[in-house]
């Protein structure tokens, strides 16, 4: 079954999935968690992929970084095709992203500063004294000045993920993936920290894909949403369109999970 996209949108696409099919050994056979998707994500706008447990969504974060492989299909980097990238050419590409992992990965035997300045002492010839510029600067736009001497165990888990953001953006990151971000938070850091996503992303104008399981609170972020399930991918650009498509499973996810969203896509976030 070939996934579809129902929304449209006019904006340039920067990642793109062409017929990409993806499955791993299971019980009862091989497993088939995208079969021939097809879409693309917007440069310089959020994209929201959903779905429930086991439906891919960070296996197609995976396979964007070329730290998976598609059983077929190409998947385009601003027409680089990440497939057949190895070795230099494949680091080379994730240079362009940012990765914020589901539970930040911070080192915890470095201090909140140390942990934002790794990827500077890795990848740039830098002095310390630019170093110490970028990453304080990039703190006092997190609201994390003063908590640079601080170890990952004496922050709070809100606290620990503008770190990792605070880190994922140090290499001016033209797309940064965010992988369950707020898993572990309660509703209102999960609120605060959405929000300060929204924020970074408009000032800084990265292209952001964000897999997420906080419907319908991520929906009012997003926009364009892909909604992954057994295989099928489908694409909108409105949670209207979710709530109005003729498929049945999508109806019942709408019914299931978006009582609360709003009847226009004009939340919090991005007003």
């Amino acid at each position: 079954m070939t996934g579809t996209a129902e929304g449209t949108n006019s904006f340039e696409t920067v990642i793109r999935f062409e017929d990409v099919t993806k499955s791993f050994p299971g019980p009862e056979g091989r497993h088939v968690v995208l079969d021939r998707v097809n879409f693309g994500v917007p440069r310089g706008k959020i994209t929201v992929i959903a779905g429930g447990s086991g439906q891919g969504k960070s296996v197609t974060l995976k396979l964007v970084l070329g730290l998976m492989r598609p059983d077929s299909g190409r998947i385009l980097v601003d027409g680089q095709d990440v497939t057949r990238l190895r070795g230099d050419g494949l680091r080379r590409l994730r240079t362009r992203f940012g990765v914020l992992f589901q539970g930040a990965a911070l080192f915890d035997s470095l201090t909140v500063f140390e942990n934002v300045a790794l990827p500077l002492q890795e990848r740039l010839r830098l002095s310390r004294a630019e170093i110490q510029d970028r990453v304080m600067t990039t703190l006092d736009q997190l609201e994390l000045r003063g908590h640079e001497n601080k170890f990952p165990a004496q922050l709070s888990g809100g606290m620990k993920k503008r770190v990792g953001l605070a880190r994922a953006l140090q290499l001016d990151p033209e797309i940064v993936l965010f992988d369950e971000p707020t898993t572990g938070l309660d509703p209102v850091m999960t609120s605060e920290i959405y929000d300060l996503f929204v924020r970074t992303q408009d000032r800084i104008g990265y292209t952001a894909v964000i897999v997420s399981h906080d419907i319908p609170k991520i929906f009012e972020l997003a926009d364009q949403i892909v909604l992954l399930n057994k295989g099928e991918l489908d694409v909108f650009d409105d949670p209207r369109e979710i709530r109005n498509s003729s498929k049945p499973f999508i109806r019942e996810f709408a019914e299931k999970t978006m009582a609360g969203c709003p009847q226009n896509k004009e939340g919090a976030g991005k007003q």
